[in-house]
């Protein structure tokens, strides 16, 4: 037992900041399993080298003491096998003026395993209101507590405020690595300029008891935002339990996910008894998307016995969520959308412009809608035109004052639900099983120039070739803005489905990749840019812009693109959209060259139908054209009922036969 003497002594030692090297060697020589960050030292104006020592230290458990003023420090890394104890009333502070690093966080868990960090209560603040201005570089990314890559993580008891990024965020330091066994606990967010916490990729994920408020600086200024940024990323058993989040500037619940496919891990999300409330700007917000070419994403979300009220529109606002692929399920809720106007609805559907599957996929069963103001229960907003609100089920019970009914919602009830401009439908043209060869016969060493049309983020090359042919090919890839870039990697699938890794294409660069055919047909060769763009120079083989999974999406480019309308076709349509207030022109001429429709300026989606004036097999054109007025930069081309083919030239095209 420590004599009066010696309490006295080391209580002097701590507030005098003393280094207690004795108890340090005890640890080193495992010892002792359970240290003191005080033992290292305590600094008022810079404790990061005692706190980042004790962390260092191998010991099992470190306490990091209230010493009635705080722990100011630079960024800490955490180790594996390990807990924080954080003393009651204890602050762990970032040291002003520091951080300059737009990726420095308070502490970083990167690559680590079973790491406990309890709170009891303790605080950790940051200086959010100085990130944001000079010197300072404008980041995002400043966070409390960021979890990268690891397992086996705890945090409890914590309250965190005033990041230059998020409370917690949960992301990828090593590529297929997620976060694995995270639990969040007892944890109060608050005042962050991003999120409260931002999850990229995590499985077994629980986060309970937990609250995150008053987010403001920078999109999307969410409560809570799962967003993976790469298919590979995971959302698997993620659970939130009697969570609340309030007075956020953005979303409370958000759900950001069209870079996830259909080949992205099923995700699979729970919300029990969670609650938004206040002046969160939207309640709830899933936005999905179709896969990017791949196919949209699968799984189930459900919210069970949630409260979603506040905001100044919808309750719940449900984005580009195709009916097939992943499903929601919304059990026991309550939703009261805060006052707003008076035609907007209690929950809201909407496609937008390109999206070409029909929406829906959700479950409703035993909810409430609570609104005095007697808006629409439901509202579909067909931005892309042509689409249907299906498979959405259930039952609703809506409250307004003493007045009580309930809705079943049925396919007659949902299809009343869209409003403006329906285009007309087309099923899609299966290429699968349809055999095709070039339009005109090929020679050797024959060349098939390429016009300048370039791609965004995504796309893919189709080629024919005979068997033993060495086929080359010269693809450009180039930088949009400032966006940085990555070499693309150029693959081909052969007719019989077997991958060829064909090389590489440097960022900014042109450069040529070839092989030769092992079989006769036709080759796909996807392309991934990220945010940038690309574009074929050159080919010796009759090759076109495939639509097959999707619309075209292409950017700045202008001139002339032709596409193959079969014998027998009865009637096709051409959809032609730009991106936002990005415009694009067009025009559509016959085989003739007879110009039969034109728009001079298109940011919403429009559509041409019309049919061949021949039996025969004909070319047509589109013209694309910068708009009559606006910018121009992001569109996208819809082929339907035809095969979804275009070509720069059309020596290159493709026909479909017997």
């Amino acid at each position: 037992m420590m004599t009066l003497f010696a309490v006295s002594l080391a209580a002097a030692m701590i507030a005098s900041g003393g280094v207690n090297q004795s108890r340090i060697d005890d640890v080193k020589s495992g010892k002792l399993t359970e240290a003191r960050a005080s033992w290292w030292g305590f600094d008022p104006e810079d404790s990061t080298s005692s706190i980042q020592s004790a962390i260092n230290s191998g010991a099992k458990r470190v306490i990091i003491e209230n010493m009635g003023q705080p722990w100011i420090v630079t960024p800490l890394v955490a180790a594996s096998d390990q807990e924080l104890v954080f003393e009651q009333g204890a602050v762990l502070q970032a040291k002003k003026g520091e951080f300059k690093g737009t990726n420095d966080s308070l502490l970083s868990v990167v690559n680590k395993r079973s790491v406990t960090i309890t709170g009891n209560g303790a605080t950790w603040r940051m200086h959010r209101d100085d990130y944001a201005k000079p010197p300072y570089k404008k980041a995002e990314w400043r966070h409390t507590l960021q979890i990268k890559s690891s397992s086996n993580v705890k945090v409890s008891g914590l309250t965190m405020a005033e990041s230059g990024g998020d409370g917690i965020y949960l992301g990828v330091a090593t590529r297929g690595v997620t976060n694995k066994n995270v639990h969040i606990q007892d944890v109060v967010l608050e005042k962050h300029y991003r999120q409260g916490i931002s999850v990229i990729t995590a499985e077994d994920l629980l986060i309970e008891n937990t609250i995150m408020r008053t987010t403001a600086g920078t999109a999307p200024m969410a409560g809570i935002d799962f967003e993976p940024n790469h298919f590979s990323e995971r959302l698997v058993n993620c659970v939130l339990r009697n969570c609340v989040v309030e007075n956020n500037q953005g979303v409370g619940y958000a759900f950001y996910l069209p870079n996830m496919t259909a080949q992205s891990e099923p995700i699979s999300i729970r919300l029990e008894n969670c609650v938004a409330r206040g002046s969160n700007r939207l309640p709830l917000v899933f936005t999905n998307g179709e896969g990017e070419g791949q196919g949209p994403l699968t799984g189930t979300v459900e919210f069970n016995a949630c409260n979603f009220s506040g905001g100044n529109s919808p309750a719940v606002t449900l984005n580009r969520k195709p009916a097939k692929g992943a499903k929601l399920r919304f059990v026991n809720c309550q939703l009261k959308p805060g006052e707003g106007e008076p035609n907007t609805p209690a929950i809201l559907f909407s496609s937008s412009a390109g999206n070409q599957e029909d929406v829906g996929g959700v479950h409703f069963e035993n909810c409430v809608i609570d609104d005095p103001q007697r808006r629409p229960v439901m509202g579909f907003h067909d931005g892309s035109g042509g689409l249907r609100l299906i498979d959405v089920t259930g039952t609703l019970e809506t409250r307004a004052g003493d007045t009580t009914s309930h809705l079943e919602i049925t396919p007659d009830w949902l299809d009343k639900l869209h409003r403006g401009n329906t285009f007309k439908r087309f099923p899609r043209y299966e290429t699968a099983n349809t055999r095709f060869l070039p339009l005109q016969p090929t020679g050797v060493d024959q060349k098939f120039p390429q016009r300048p049309f370039s791609q965004r983020k995504w796309g893919t090359y189709i080629l024919f070739a005979d068997r033993g042919t060495n086929v080359t090919l010269t693809l450009k890839h180039m930088q949009v803005g400032r966006y940085s870039g990555q070499p693309l990697v150029v693959n081909t699938v052969t007719p019989s489905g077997k991958q060829l890794s064909l090389g590489e294409v440097p960022f900014q660069a042109a450069a040529s990749v070839s092989f030769i055919a092992p079989e006769t047909g036709l080759y796909r060769i996807p392309i991934q840019s990220g945010p940038n763009k690309f574009q074929l120079d050159s080919t010796n083989c009759p090759t076109v812009i495939s639509g097959e999974a999707a619309r075209v999406w292409f950017i700045s480019s202008v001139g002339d693109l032709y596409f193959y309308v079969p014998a027998g076709t009865k009637e096709f349509g051409v959809k032609v959209f730009g991106e936002g207030m990005e415009g694009v022109g067009a025009a559509i001429l016959n085989a003739d060259g007879t110009k039969l429709w034109e728009q001079p300026t298109i940011t919403m989606p429009e559509q041409y139908v019309g049919a061949p004036e021949s039996e025969q097999g004909e070319i047509w054109t589109l013209r694309i054209s910068r708009p009559a007025t606006g910018a121009m930069e992001d569109y996208y081309v819809e082929l339907q009922g035809i095969p979804p083919f275009l070509a720069t030239n059309s020596s290159s095209l493709l026909r479909p036969t017997q």
